[in-house]
């Protein structure tokens, strides 16, 4: 039910007391995690904690990119599933903050040190992962050269280099997948 299709019970929310429309808010922010999550972000927090936030965020990913390198977790299997669980914390982060540069530069960070070289014979059980791994990982290169595209023109160059290291990354995997638009060799 949306609300902006029963404009009466609009306006019937907004003739409740105070008090009443307090007390509601509270209850339907408390049913939703990162609406409660981001609230708190944005009342409560200041730019020091998103930098913060960033550099907490940033020293996970490396713990779990040094634990994919040095624990013997060197099949796509693992890999997927720890580069799926990284992303899910960089879009939760998106959400709670709603800094698209910081969400931006986290991306850009895990892209650029997830291990995609994944040697795997071509009739082996882990072949599937390594093909499954390399779709994900352009998927969510093409979606992050779209949002480089959005970004300021002065932002964009701050980041060229990376992103062309990126895009250098990811040029053996083009193949894999045909994107809308193709990935270019450079920014």
């Amino acid at each position: 039910m949306l609300l902006s299709a029963h404009k009466e019970l609009k306006e019937e929310i907004k003739a409740l007391p105070e008090k009443e429309k307090d007390k509601l808010l509270l209850r339907l922010i408390a049913k939703d995690k990162v609406l409660t999550e981001h609230l708190h972000f944005k009342l409560l927090e200041n730019e020091e904690d998103l930098a913060l936030r960033q550099e907490a965020l940033t020293s996970v990913i490396d713990e779990v990119l040094s634990q994919i390198a040095a624990q013997g977790m060197r099949d796509p299997k693992s890999a997927l599933s720890q580069f799926r669980k990284l992303m899910s914390s960089v879009n939760h982060h998106a959400k709670v903050t709603k800094d698209a540069l910081s969400a931006f530069e986290l991306k850009l960070h895990l892209l650029l040190h997830i291990p995609v070289d994944y040697k795997v014979g071509r009739f082996s059980a882990m072949s599937r992962f390594n093909e499954k791994l390399s779709i994900y990982f352009i998927k969510a290169v093409a979606s992050l050269l779209a949002g480089y595209r959005k970004l300021h023109e002065d932002i964009q160059y701050d980041l060229k280099d990376d992103m062309n290291a990126l895009l250098l990354k990811a040029a053996p995997y083009k193949d894999v997948i045909h994107t809308a638009a193709p990935l270019p060799d450079q920014v």
